[in-house]
């Protein structure tokens, strides 16, 4: 066995199947899950088309690299929605279509570690991240012999990493950084000038920038989209992305989540190195996962019509909230991350885990602890305290669940 498999934590839902394995909920209560990101919005009905009528593409292995028609439909999709120069991104250099971000945010670690690249051979690579964060970045970076730096995203910090706040060791010892923006489970969206900051020590550094931007198309002012990062290196003169990869999905952008697809973007000379490390990982994408996926991102219609879904749920479920609760809507994503008042129910630790396993007992609702997400850093969990509520399921759904946690919070006198 890998011996790093030990170093590896329980899932957070894991966590959470265990926190409400004693409970009993009403059983006159329909369950309402909103723990888990999957979007449940009806997926595009041309998308399902595309699939159904290429299925005869089954009786043939599908290429590591993709169709070229899929990598020119994304690499026209990024230049068109991140204002890129015409002809700036090449989708034979710069792209690479994976299935799913979640395999290739794991992958990339695999292929970008050098155990071997530090003075002193005792001290591990560096792998920075968010924290709380999304966990298979941990993950990745353990199980390709690497530490985890977590980098504490609080309301002191408007819950974005502080990079003024690391030191040159630390920087000199990191060879990647997972970003997350719009960040996952806090919505909070890196400005351009901060991108722009870290690009320049990773140059200085010699790091790679890992930016997961999956959740980069559910934003509510439509006439600020958040930035990316190949923007912002374009815009302060990296033509060549250099030391910079972006990561996107037709899984939240599309309500696609059971099609695996996506792609990654960015320095050809490190794409050219991930694309040899794919053709032995065997992770081609399926051909009509492709021909469906050019119907996706060709498309912007039905993806702004799943942003006004989103904008009437979190509309609905802020009116009803407010009333009880300190809460206010994220800067982009589907999460509502709520810090919880004082709450303690035997067996659960901490506020977050009470209230969670409360709620669930009390209401037959489902939300994550924000403690799952993140880890102690100098003593200081910074997810403790708050949960995390992902606003998936249909709207009216989403107002009963809002009524019911209301009801919660005011039969336990938990009203601020």
């Amino acid at each position: 066995m890998n011996p790093d498999l030990a170093l590896l934590h329980a899932y957070p839902f894991e966590k959470l199947a265990q926190l409400k394995a004693n409970c009993s909920p009403p059983d006159a209560l329909t369950h309402i899950p909103l723990s888990i990101g999957e979007p449940k919005h009806p997926a595009p009905e041309f998308v399902l088309q595309a699939v159904a009528e290429n299925l005869h593409g089954i009786s043939t292995y599908p290429l590591t690299k993709g169709e070229e028609s899929l990598r020119e439909t994304i690499a026209s999709w990024l230049t068109t929605r991140f204002n890129l120069k015409p002809d700036s991104i090449d989708p034979t250099q710069h792209i690479l279509p994976v299935n799913g971000t979640r395999e290739a945010l794991f992958a990339i670690a695999q292929v970008l570690i050098d155990r071997s690249d530090q003075p002193n051979r005792h001290d591990k690579p560096l792998v920075l991240m968010p924290n709380p964060f999304y966990q298979i970045y941990e993950g990745a970076a353990l199980l390709a012999g690497a530490e985890p730096y977590y980098m504490n995203t609080t309301a002191e910090t408007g819950l974005l990493p502080d990079f003024d706040a690391i030191n040159e060791d630390t920087w000199q010892r990191c060879q990647m950084i997972y970003l997350c923006s719009p960040g996952n489970p806090t919505g909070a969206v890196i400005p351009t000038e901060t991108l722009q900051q870290l690009i320049a020590l990773a140059e200085k550094h010699n790091f790679i920038i890992i930016s997961d931007e999956c959740y980069s198309e559910l934003y509510f002012d439509e006439s600020a989209p958040p930035a990316g990062l190949l923007e912002a290196a374009q815009a302060m003169g990296n033509t060549a992305f250099k030391n910079c990869l972006v990561f996107h999905s037709l899984s939240k952008r599309s309500n696609l989540p059971g099609l695996r697809s996506g792609f990654v973007a960015g320095d050809a000379l490190i794409m050219e190195q991930f694309y040899r490390y794919r053709t032995y990982h065997g992770c081609a994408m399926p051909p009509h996962h492709q021909l469906a996926s050019i119907a996706a991102w060709s498309d912007e219609a039905h993806v702004v019509a799943n942003r006004d879904l989103y904008r009437e749920k979190f509309q609905v479920v802020l009116d009803i909230l407010g009333e009880v609760i300190d809460v206010s809507a994220p800067e982009a994503s589907f999460y509502l991350w709520i810090k919880v008042p004082n709450f303690e129910v035997p067996g659960a630790e901490g506020n977050d885990e009470a209230f969670a396993q409360a709620l669930f007992d009390q209401e037959n609702i489902t939300v994550l602890p924000g403690k799952y997400l993140s880890r102690e850093v100098e003593g200081v969990n910074p997810g403790a305290g708050h949960i995390r509520l992902a606003l998936v399921a249909e709207l009216e759904q989403c107002r009963e669940a809002a009524l019911r946690i209301r009801r919660f919070i005011e039969n336990n006198s938990l009203s601020g």
